[in-house]
């Protein structure tokens, strides 16, 4: 091996380990970003959320719905995830490709992610105690698109609770973290 094509093949990874580094880091950070970095990339935000805030990132790989039994990249990420029982205003931010909402529902008796999915990639949201999918704004919504934030304010007490996206075949693909309050 000549000392130019020793050079190239170390040129050549190098550019691969850092592609490898950068790639694995991107996909690393995605669903757990910092609040800062969520809240920078949101276009919007509330001015003055009451009580304590919960962060909650909500992200995907922008991959296609689960149909035919393929499966998409989701997640949902709140900081934090235990809080005092009060006022609470949770700031839902879509970091990824896809329309997101976020629900807070009591959690089920078999435990987090354990809902039923109808035919639709749905669940039932009878239960649902409030709901941030108005993008830009408060509350209800027609969802929270990329690059916006969503937000709602309730008060909860001590308990177990489930933060999840109802957007079809979300909550089937993962994208939900238990809660709690003390």
């Amino acid at each position: 091996m000549t000392r130019s094509t020793a050079r190239l093949s170390v040129i050549i990874g190098a550019i691969g380990l850092v592609t490898m580094l950068t790639l694995s880091s991107v996909g690393f950070t995605q669903g757990h970003m910092t609040d800062a970095r969520v809240q920078a990339r949101a276009l919007c935000a509330p001015h003055r959320p009451a009580g304590t805030v919960v962060h909650v990132t909500l992200s995907d790989q922008g991959s296609t719905m689960m149909v035919g039994g393929t499966v998409m990249m989701v997640s949902l990420y709140a900081s934090p995830s235990l809080v005092h029982a009060g006022e609470v205003t949770f700031v839902a931010t879509n970091v990824g490709a896809l329309t997101h909402e976020l629900l807070i529902v009591p959690a089920p008796r078999n435990g987090v992610g354990s809902r039923d999915i109808k035919s639709n990639g749905t669940i039932d949201e009878s239960s649902s105690l409030a709901e941030a999918s108005s993008a830009c704004g408060a509350d209800r919504g027609a969802g929270i698109t990329p690059g916006t934030s969503s937000w709602v304010t309730l008060r909860l007490t001590p308990g177990h609770y489930e933060l999840l996206c109802d957007e079809p075949w979300h909550y089937a693909n993962g994208m939900y973290q238990g809660f709690g309050v003390q």
